[in-house]
């Protein structure tokens, strides 16, 4: 059974079996198939199946019907051809998909574990000096604060001092 695959990220995965003689796509609820995106027209494109072959019609869309880069009105599409509708791709896949490279998504893929870190108490990684992951100085912050405090007794007494003037 023929179907469509979308391939545009955002809508990568969602797939449109092309079981009817004419099935429409668009934006609006009431076609076939509707990708709910801006660029793709409210009644963007029908798909006709005439015997073996899968026919292409654009329905006066605002972006146009492309078929592998060339805008098209009408056309047979292959399989393994690329659809695009405003910027959304889609992928013809008759029977078995057609090999492009991309991970199935229809399988987990095992992820690599990477780097294990044994983090359980008395267990702390040991970093050498240079190591951008070395434990820094504190000596900067310090000077900071002591500047800071300093600075604060010297406006209380300049306030403390201005007071007193003031009533005096």
């Amino acid at each position: 059974m023929a179907k469509l695959v979308v391939l545009s990220e955002g809508l990568t995965g969602r797939t449109c079996e092309l079981k009817s003689e004419k099935t429409t796509i668009g934006r609006l609820e009431d076609n076939a198939f509707q990708i709910a995106e801006p660029s793709v027209s409210s009644h963007h494109c029908e798909i006709v199946l005439q015997g073996n072959d899968v026919v292409v019609r654009d329905l006066n869309s605002t972006n146009g019907t492309f078929i592998s880069g060339e805008r098209v009105t009408e056309t047979v599409l292959k399989p393994g051809q690329i659809l695009r509708l405003g910027q959304v791709e889609l992928r013809l896949e008759v029977g078995a998909p057609v090999p492009s490279g991309k991970i199935p998504l229809d399988k987990t893929r095992v992820m690599p574990q990477g780097v294990k870190f044994d983090l359980e108490e008395g267990h702390k990684p040991v970093f050498e000096k240079d190591s951008p992951f070395a434990k820094k100085s504190n000596k900067t912050a310090k000077v900071f604060i002591a500047v800071g405090v300093l600075l604060g007794l010297i406006i209380i007494a300049a306030l403390v001092w201005a007071l007193s003037n003031i009533g005096g």
